[in-house]
Parts: structure tokens; sequence; C-alpha cells
């Protein structure tokens, strides 16, 4: 892989990145690799539009768009979901490049991600998704900033924002800087945030007993009271700090430019398994140790600290030759770390402390990722009938968990592409189409546990203080066997559009796309307290085959505008997360008690295959009105998903229908929005799940901008939750724990000049 790269560079010395923009109905899509229209599938979500929102993660940033939501664990993560699929089934991207984090390892992980100076996020969803990674079953998310400009700058620009927040107490400042000099593009960014505990309704927070209707639940009554009263959820806070820098040189030949990136983020984890029988099963095993444990961590801080430094080198060489007429490259180098730690309360930082020198009282567990991953699109010269590009791309992975609650041996990744793509428009139709080849290698092990007990030595009391006696009379043999997957996945996609007459228009997609299963899926082996589950990868899982094909039809006349799109989605041998069943947890219990078990006393849940449907549909309807010299524009939306396994049982965690109706008022340079989610309730539900309740959220946002000569500040008054609505999120993890936050008002300033 050394010598690629170093082959690599010398090739980038002649030459210069990214991958192509293309323009789409007035938008420029920077990660498509053809001039794709994409329009069923393609969201554009614009930066002036996070700038004015309030300070949120990637996932709530973009869940209000059709057909995307998001799985919060807190108000730090928000990991995105398109059309019911998530994980590795759909890719965040950096300008066109994929992040490279450990997200899919555990639902408390946050995207490597910062929506600080960014000028759009491009949501692809479907068929068109495959253009832009491997194993996008559902879509990609791409972030797009202009830390390496491909256009120079003609004067310097400088732009600083504040931002406060109710609901947190929270506060967030930024700064971003652009200028050329001697010739060069410079762009120096950097965001600082501090949040803390988010304020909850009252009632929000749904104990076990309540979820389950334990019958002992007035018994718990006084703690209940307790919790519910303290108005906030513990451990939900998180502080944010990441800088970035870019230089840029440009001219007739293209572009060459190199970024750094840096991300450090602290969170609270507000939910963390204890691993004593604390399961969604609503087992009433072990319920006064369980209670017992509650009390003796009810002081503890567990949070977890996060480090990630990106190395992006891009460039473009215009060669205008008979076969090429420009080719683009980039290389990017990552190392990503995430420390969790548990610490007791009163030892927590007085704020201004380093978050790693707490005294911990249990071990931390780091999980790692380092990354290398380049590429080349070499664009091929335009006939008067279709654009094509020919993509290459290598990268190379290893993640590691490693410390007191270590599930998986370290992985290695390695992934070589050739993918194909054309674009052509024929008059009767327009034609998108795209082929990739992936070979993905996969390297890994699972490490196995004996333990042979000494019935005679082992006294309560050894068992309850597990001190440093037991461990000599106990015998622990090992078992580490190593795997090599190998997976040439082949996969294409087709796009057809016509326009049937001036105001109605037709789309049609289809796609078979192969994903290999991920190292999570393949390797797992341990105890995952953040889900309650003792995961069990499998080595000879399959590749997973998605079969879409969907269709959209859209109406724009007078003012009048609407679309609507249905999709089926087949997925051969889907990997999915199986919980063992209650008669299964009760007997694995009593094995717990006895002092046999080896899934501590946790919910036993195996990578499993099955062939599963998602099918649904998108519809949104809406008019503009001209009203007192502005644009008064009233929308409705709705999203509907349905997803079940081949033997009739619905796949878990899948978002539910949600009916969207908006209103925004623009005149001038005022902007005033108001949208009403309403959200239905969910009981279609998997396996060992429980069903969800709908609820109402209503944000409302006010936006100014003051002309100040040379300079201009844009301020922002909002509103989220304005109903207090007791929310929770059904593909949530922690739905019951970790309800959505209250009501939150807020203030944004931004100053350009």
């Amino acid at each position: 892989m050394k010598n690629k790269i170093q082959a690599f560079l010398v090739i980038g010395a002649l030459s210069v990145l990214n991958i192509t923009a293309q323009e789409t109905e007035e938008i420029l899509v920077t990660a498509s690799f053809v001039s794709s229209e994409v329009n069923g599938a393609l969201h554009v979500v614009d930066g002036d539009e996070i700038d004015t929102a309030a300070n949120s993660s990637l996932g709530e940033a973009i869940d209000d768009l059709l057909g995307v939501s998001s799985a919060d664990f807190g108000s730090a993560i928000g990991q995105p979901i398109i059309r019911g699929m998530s994980g590795t089934r759909v890719k965040v991207l950096d300008n066109g490049v994929v992040n490279r984090d450990v997200s899919a390892l555990g639902p408390d992980h946050p995207n490597d991600t910062d929506l600080n100076n960014i000028q759009q996020i491009e949501v692809i969803k479907g068929p068109a998704s495959l253009l832009y990674a491997n194993g996008s079953i559902g879509g990609i998310i791409n972030i797009v900033d202009n830390t390496i400009s491909k256009v120079d700058f003609d004067k310097p620009s400088f732009q600083l924002g504040l931002e406060s927040q109710s609901v947190n107490d929270g506060e967030s400042q930024n700064f971003s800087y652009t200028d050329n000099v001697g010739g060069l593009n410079i762009v120096l960014s950097h965001k600082s945030s501090e949040f803390g505990n988010f304020d909850i309704p009252s009632g929000a927070i749904m104990h076990e007993e309540e979820e389950h209707h334990d019958e002992e639940e007035e018994h718990h009554d006084e703690e209940e009271e307790h919790h519910d009263d303290a108005g906030f959820l513990a451990n939900s806070d998180y502080e944010l700090e990441s800088t970035s820098i870019g230089i840029s040189k440009t001219g007739d030949w293209g572009y060459f430019g190199i970024s750094a990136k840096s991300l450090e983020n602290m969170h609270g984890i507000p939910f963390h398994g204890d691993g004593h029988g604390h399961d969604e099963h609503g087992d009433e095993h072990g319920d006064e140790e369980e209670h017992g444990e509650e009390e003796e961590h009810e002081g503890e801080r567990i949070f977890a600290v996060t480090d990630s430094d990106k190395l992006d080198l891009r460039g473009s060489l215009n060669i205008d030759g008979s076969i090429f007429s420009s080719v683009d490259y980039f290389i990017r180098d990552t190392d990503y770390e995430l420390v969790e730690q548990h610490a007791e309360e009163e030892e927590h930082h007085d704020e201004d402390e380093e978050h790693d020198e707490h005294g911990h009282e249990e071990g931390p567990t780091t999980f790692a990722n380092e990354a290398t991953e380049f590429g080349y699109t070499f664009n091929l010269a335009d006939t008067s009938l279709f654009s094509q590009k020919l993509a290459f791309n290598f990268a190379e992975e290893e993640s590691s968990v490693i410390g007191s609650e270590s599930f998986m041996n370290p992985a290695t990744s390695e992934e070589a592409t050739v993918g194909y793509y054309i674009s052509g428009d024929y008059g009767l139709f327009k034609l998108d189409a795209g082929l990739r080849i992936d070979n993905i290698d996969r390297k890994g092990s699972i490490t196995t546990h004996e333990e042979h007990h000494d019935e005679d030595e082992h006294h309560d009391e050894e068992e309850e203080h597990h001190d440093e006696e037991e461990e000599h009379h106990d015998e622990e043999e090992t078992e580490t066997v190593n795997h090599k997957k190998d997976f040439d996945n082949r996969s294409f996609a087709i796009a057809l559009s016509r326009d049937l007459n001036e105001s109605l228009s037709l789309e049609i997609g289809t796609s078979v796309v192969e994903r290999a299963p991920s190292v999570s899926e393949l390797f797992m082996n341990g105890p995952h307290l953040v889900t309650q589950r003792f995961e069990v990868g499998n080595p000879n899982l399959n590749v997973e085959t998605a079969r879409n094909v969907e269709f959209t039809l859209r109406y724009a006349n007078e003012g009048v505008y609407a679309s609507f799109t249905a999709f089926q989605n087949d997925i051969d041998d889907y990997i999915y997360l199986q919980d063992e069943s209650e008669e299964e947890h009760a007997d694995h219990d009593e094995e717990h008690e006895e002092g046999h078990d080896d899934h501590e006393g946790l919910i036993l849940a195996n990578f499993l295959q099955e062939s599963a449907e998602f099918r649904g549909y998108e519809l949104e309807i809406g008019r503009v009105y001209d009203l007192g010299s502005g644009l008064l524009d009233i929308r409705y939306a709705r999203d509907e998903l349905t997803a079940s396994f081949n033997d009739g049982h619905d796949v878990p965690r899948i978002t539910p229908a949600r009916n969207l109706y908006s209103l925004s008022y623009s005149k001038g340079s005022m902007l005033f929005k108001l949208l009403l989610k309403d959200v239905d309730k969910q009981d279609e539900i998997g396996e060992g799940e429980t069903s969800t309740d709908g609820y109402q959220m209503l944000n409302a946002r006010l936006t100014k901008t003051f002309d100040l000569g040379n300079s201009n500040l844009s301020v922002s008054i909002f509103g989220n939750n304005l109903l207090d609505e007791v929310a929770r999120n059904h593909s949530s993890y922690v739905k019951s724990q970790v309800p959505l936050p209250g009501k939150n008002y807020g203030v944004k300033f931004n100053l350009n000049f």
C-alpha cells in the first residue's frame, strides 16, 4: 500500500483533485460522477440553511427531508437513516470521499463530521447512490465545503458566528477566513461548542417497569418521581472543537490543493448497560441486584472523547486529449480515535480540566480506525451523444477495539474498485448508468473463552467482590481463530428520465447493488453494553444483494408543484442482529446466577441473514403565492415505509410514517419558516421490540439579514419542539431511556465582512 501511495503522489505532482462538479437544476452536485439529474433521489441542503438553524448532529440536520431520518443517542449522536437503511448501508462522505470513522461499531458513536463553514449537504437515495460509494444500498450523504478551493478568491472574507440555546444552556462560536495570498487560496475555519445536559419534558423518562407494565411498578414510584423531576437527561452534554485549513492553486491547467482537518469531541453517554440482567425483554431476573447497580452507578460519569485528524490532497489536470479530457485524483489519510471512559461524578472535570485526567472506576475502551484511501477519475472526451468517466479507487483500513469493554479483535480491510459511468441525452429520454466492480478483503479473528471453576474454593463473598484470589482459582482457556474473507462484488444502476410535457416528468431507476459484510458483522464477539447485548458475529456471512426499483412523477406549473416517488428494495441475505427469545434469555439468566454463563447476563444477539423487502413512498405537494411583495410557500409531504422478512415478521427499528406540514415566507432579506412534523405511532415491530407512540414536533425560525455597508449581519431566532412534546425516536436503541430534547429557544448571529 505504501508503494501505491508513493506512485500516486508522483502522478499527483503532475496533475490535480475532486470529483468534478456537475450542474443539476442550477445546483452544483459535487459528488456526482456523471451529469445526472437524479431529481427524484436528490436532496440538497444549502449551507445557509445549516448556518441559521440550531446547532445539531448530522442526522438531526437532515431529519426533515423526505425518506431521511436519524438514529439518535442523545443530542451529540445522530446517525443518518435513508429509507430504513443505516450503518454501513448509508455512506457519509466528506467532499466526495467516504468518512472512515467507527460510527458503525456502536450506536453511541458520532459520525466524523463537522457542519461548520460548509457549502451544502447532498443526500442521494436509491439506485443513484451506486455512483458514489461501494455497498451504499441505502444511499449517501455528502458534506461539501471549499477547504480546498477550485476557484480563486477575488477578495478577503471573514465570517464570525455566535449561537446560544436554552434547552442545554449551550453556546457555540465559529469563524472562517478566506483570501488569495500570492496566488494561493487560503481557507481557515474554527468552531468551538459547549452544550450542557439537555432538558426533557415532564414524564419523558420511561422506566423499564413502565415500558413493560411490570407488576412491581408501584414499588419504584419514589425513584421514578426523583428522576422525572430532574427535568434534564444526565450525561447528555457534549463539547466540540474543530479546525480546518486548506491551501490551493488554480489555473487553466486545473487546480491542486491540500487540507488538514482536526476534530475533537467530548460527549456524555446518557445510557450504558451494566451487564446485570438489564434487558428489553422485561424479565425480572436480578431485580433487586439491578436496582442496587443503579444506585451504585448513579453518581458515575460515563463519557467518550473523540480525536480525528484528516489530511487530504486533491487535484485536477486538464488534458484535452483525444481519449481523456481531464483526470481528477484524491488521497486521504485518516486517524480516528474514540475513547470511552468511566469516572465518579465528584471527580469529573471542572470544565477547564482535561477530560482524560479523571480517576476512572473502570478502565477506558479505545475504538480506533486508521485508513488511507486514494483514487483517480478519468473524464473521457465527450461525444455528441454521451459523457463518460472511468474511476479507480483504493482503500486500506484498520479497526480496533481495545480496553475493558473490548468486543472485537483488531481487523483490517482492503478495497479496490473500478467504476464506469455514462450519461447522455437522447431526445426522447436521458440516460444515466453506472457499473462498479469491487474487490474487498477483510481479515480478523474471533476469540472464544472457556472458564473452568474450582467449585470448592469459590465462596459467595469472593464472587461478589471479584478479588484477586478468585482469579487464581479460575483457569481460563482461550482459542483464537483467524479469518480471511475475500468478496468480489458486481453492482450496476441505470436511471431513465423523460419530460412528458412542459409540466410533467417521469424518472425510472433500477439497480443491483452488492454489499460485503462489515468487520463488525463478521468478527464481533463480546459484550456490547451500550446495546445491552452480547453480540456475536458470523465469519460465514454472504454478500447482501439489493435489487431496487423506483419511479418518480414530478409536476410544476404556475406556482403549483408536486412529486410522488414509490420504491421497492428486495435484499437477499439481509444481515441483521437477532436477539435470543425470552425463554432462551431466562435459561441464560439461570446459568448466569450459577456462574456458568459466558454472556455476562446480557441478551445474546447473533448476526444472521434472511431475505427482506423494503417498500415505501414519498409524497410532496405545495404551492407558492405572491403575497405582500414576498413569496409564501405552503407544502405538505408524507413518507411511509414498511420492511419485513420473508417469513413475515417485521424488520426492527424502522422509521414510522410521517406527515410534514411546512410554511415559509420570504421577503427581501427576511425569511420565516414553520414546520410541523406529525410522526405516527410505530407498532409494526421486530421480535423483542416495543411499539413507540406518535408525536408532533413544531419548529419555527425567523432570519433577518442587515446590510452594514462593507459587511452584513444575519440574525436567526429559532424555536424547536415548541409544544414541549414527549417524543421518542423509534429507530434509537435507547428510545425509552433517551427521549428527544424538550422545548428549545435560541439565537444565532453571523457577521460577514
